[in-house]
């Protein structure tokens, strides 16, 4: 099948359609330009008949056998496992992916429903003490009910997949929009997915709108009781307040301005290798990326040099070429931005030991070095392939210039001593953090998330039960109670 052709719908209670809305989104390669699909956008009815339908489902569901439940994860694991080359070759149509970034995308998103398979059986209740005789409390762990999902661009199919399975599993229905540069993959394939494996119409609902559309009507509407956002910290802002003004919880997964530490006794030519692939992987378009490398000044020349050479010898162009290291950026205004942060960058002082240069949406590696104190870039998040290299003398000038950020979503430390290491990451806030490895790290079972303007909350294994179950009591009182009148 053609993704773009056929799946440029949305997909509202079992039934592909045409959105009503007066505009349409278009969905162009960010390479080449081509036009990849026209998608005319939901309105904010259409957002109003997919939560109803989710709330009509989600009961049925909610009832059904979880061994029944989890038998739709595991097809929707088979389906992309045959479907492998396809979705391979729409990632890096539709994002710009190199073909390592699909190969680590769809590893993922397929590590992440088999743990949905699990999650199906993991909703665990508790019987609990009390002071009164004769009174059980039992503490049951519910379905919220119906869950919102946006998801953002550049990893479209993962990070739909990532809320959307684990909600599903748990016996919740899902209502999802993805971003507008991403609505295939983020949003139609996915439930092109689920409905091939047999998921019930009306569970998942994928809406392909924008805000100028449907205004806050996706996070307003009274049905979801949780919104899960990946994306920037300031729509994350928006999304946290209004959801807190409707008495909803929000799970949000934004930004990050990582950092990765390099010791004076680090392992310099492994240091090189992780810190150039935590910070140009998918062309720098990853929260987790490190934005910052902290180097001892000890080893800072050798570092430099090394890095600067491997950033330069990365190969820049058409990611459907098999060596290709970097792509384009999503779009103009995104490739513009980032050359616009490297030029203000060295305006105000800083050094480009490597300046990349800009051809349509593909940008060139920059090294940047010797950044002013008060420059403005390393307190932002770069989505781009720039690199700033900052020099420290010892331990606790790394973990101040580490901790100078709004953002705490990844990091890592390198050196030759492990538990240096870890004492060292126990004091950078930040969500996580890796010693001796990469900043770019997603493991189904283990908690993910930041702090700070990185997000609020925890996804993966039992923080994913944690985010889409809410706790219900009820107490038996075996025998009479006694009451003062």
């Amino acid at each position: 099948m053609s993704f773009f052709t056929d799946l440029a719908h949305q997909y509202i209670d079992g039934e592909w359609k045409a959105g009503s809305g007066s505009w349409d989104i278009i969905d162009f390669n960010p390479y080449n330009g081509e036009k990849l699909a026209s998608i005319t956008v939901a309105t904010a009815d259409e957002v109003d008949q997919a939560y109803r339908a989710a709330e009509r489902a989600q009961r049925e569901w909610a009832d059904t056998n979880p061994y029944a439940r989890r038998g739709v994860f595991e097809r929707a694991l088979r389906i992309i496992e045959d479907r492998e080359a396809e979705i391979t070759e729409a990632i890096i149509a539709e994002l710009g992916g190199t073909r390592l970034k699909a190969a680590f995308e769809l590893h993922l998103t397929k590590e992440f429903l088999r743990e949905a398979v699990h999650l199906a059986l993991r909703s665990e209740g508790r019987i609990l003490p009390s002071p009164d005789d004769g009174k059980e409390n039992r503490l049951y762990r519910v379905p919220v009910g119906v869950v919102g999902v946006i998801s953002p661009f550049n990893f479209p199919f993962l990070l739909s997949i990532k809320s959307v399975a684990p909600a599903l599993a748990l016996g919740n229905a899902v209502v999802l929009k993805p971003h507008q540069n991403a609505p295939v993959l983020g949003g139609s394939l996915v439930a092109k997915v689920f409905e091939d494996a047999g998921l019930p119409a009306g569970l998942l609902n994928v809406v392909i709108t924008d805000i100028a559309e449907i205004g806050d009507a996706l996070i307003e509407h009274p049905v979801p009781g949780i919104i899960s956002f990946t994306g920037s910290d300031r729509v994350g802002r928006h999304v946290a307040t209004v959801c807190a003004s409707h008495f909803k919880r929000s799970i949000l997964e934004l930004g990050g301005n990582s950092a990765l530490i390099v010791l004076d006794d680090a392992d310099i030519d492994y240091a090189v290798d992780a810190a150039v692939f935590s910070r140009f992987v998918h062309q720098g378009q990853v929260c987790m990326a490190a934005n910052r490398i902290l180097v001892d000044r000890s080893v800072r020349a050798e570092f430099t040099e090394k890095f600067v050479a491997k950033a330069a010898s990365l190969k820049v162009g058409d990611p459907a070429e098999p060596g290709t290291h970097i792509g384009p950026l999503i779009n103009s205004s995104q490739a513009e931005a980032v050359s616009s942060v490297v030029e203000q960058a060295v305006a105000a002082g800083a050094t480009a030991l490597l300046r990349g240069g800009i051809e349509g949406n593909v940008v060139s590696p920059s090294v940047l070095t010797d950044l002013p104190a008060d420059s403005p870039v390393l307190g932002q998040e770069i989505f781009g392939p720039v690199a700033l290299i900052l020099p420290f003398d010892g331990e606790e000038e790394a973990v101040r210039i580490a901790n100078d950020s709004p953002y705490g979503l990844s990091g890592a430390v390198h050196t030759a001593d492990i538990e240096r290491g870890v004492r060292l990451a126990k004091r950078v806030r930040t969500g996580m953090i890796h010693v001796n490895d990469g900043t770019v790290h997603d493991e189904a079972i283990v908690p993910f998330g930041g702090e700070k303007s990185s997000g609020i909350g925890r996804l993966n294994g039992e923080s994913t039960v944690e985010a889409f179950t809410t706790q219900k009591w009820i107490s038996v009182q075996h025998g009479r109670s006694r009451f003062p009148f």
